[in-house]
């Protein structure tokens, strides 16, 4: 299947995530997420598997250039001779010499986002990173990320999933043609036993978690991050690309938000939110 590609940045729509995932595993389910045709892999610092994901690009056969490869880099290294070194690590774990798109992984307190995107630039012009991006970032934030970068904002990486209301965000973005990437896109499980998305996905011959996928692929500049340790659902995720919703189903689909869906929110590293 080829996937459709999302944004300035070509970003395939689906992509693989690899959060949580020890670098065994990593290795192994990146490998079988190739092979079934994901052509997005998305990891980070943070999730300490970065060599695991680069020895299963290489173990894949799939050449380095069909693969659009992802990384984040915490605010703690937001400095920028910091931020350009703790890249330079990322390229070796990932036995690499670029990656598609770097992001700023969670906003900083102390670093001013124009100093670190100055940085950005500087990686980008060099060659190392093809595109700069943001995760977590309030509509705020991405105005002034937006302003510092010199080439067009890929993404801005939030929480979406049926129970969390992004409307406002999501509209900003599009608004300004930057695409949404979905981290916890199946809410950490929970859209599987929700009887609304049950019921949307009987008529579809599909599951909650399929409907829940192409729910956010509905979205302007959609791009959903399933992660699964099972190499058996990974057919099932691609597949969510097909589902075509109807207007009322998506509208069944808002209407599932709640005030307390959020479900990432770490202190120390949230910012407040819109």
């Amino acid at each position: 299947m080829t996937l459709k590609e999302i944004g300035p940045a070509g970003i395939p729509s689906l992509g693989f995530g690899t959060f949580r995932m020890a670098p065994d595993e990593a290795e192994k389910m990146v490998d079988a997420a190739l092979a079934e045709g994901f052509r997005h892999i998305d990891t980070a610092q943070a999730y300490d598997n970065e060599e695991g994901v680069g020895r299963g690009i290489a173990r894949s056969g799939v050449r380095r250039d069909e693969v659009f490869l992802t990384t984040k880099i915490l605010p703690e290294f937001f400095a920028p001779d910091r931020f350009k070194a703790k890249l330079n690590e990322s390229l070796r774990r990932l036995g690499t010499d670029h990656v598609d798109l770097l992001l700023l992984h969670w906003p900083s307190r102390q670093v001013p986002v124009s100093e670190t995107i100055g940085a950005l630039n500087d990686l980008i012009r060099a060659g190392k990173v093809r595109h700069g991006g943001v995760s977590n970032f309030t509509i705020a934030m991405v105005d002034e990320a937006r302003a510092a970068l010199e080439t067009p904002l890929a993404t801005n990486q939030i929480e979406l999933h049926p129970f969390i209301d992004q409307r406002k965000l999501i509209s900003h973005l599009a608004i300004n043609n930057i695409p949404v990437e979905a981290y916890s896109p199946l809410a950490q499980g929970k859209v599987a036993e929700n009887n609304v998305l049950k019921d949307i996905g009987a008529a579809h011959k599909a599951t909650a978690a399929q409907v829940a996928l192409a729910w956010i692929l509905a979205q302007p500049g959609g791009i959903a991050l399933p992660k699964t340790a099972s190499p058996e659902r990974l057919a099932a995720n691609l597949a969510a690309a097909e589902i075509r919703l109807s207007e009322e189903e998506l509208a069944r689909i808002d209407a599932l938000a709640r005030p307390e869906g959020r479900l990432v929110s770490p202190d120390g590293l949230a910012p407040d939110w819109d």
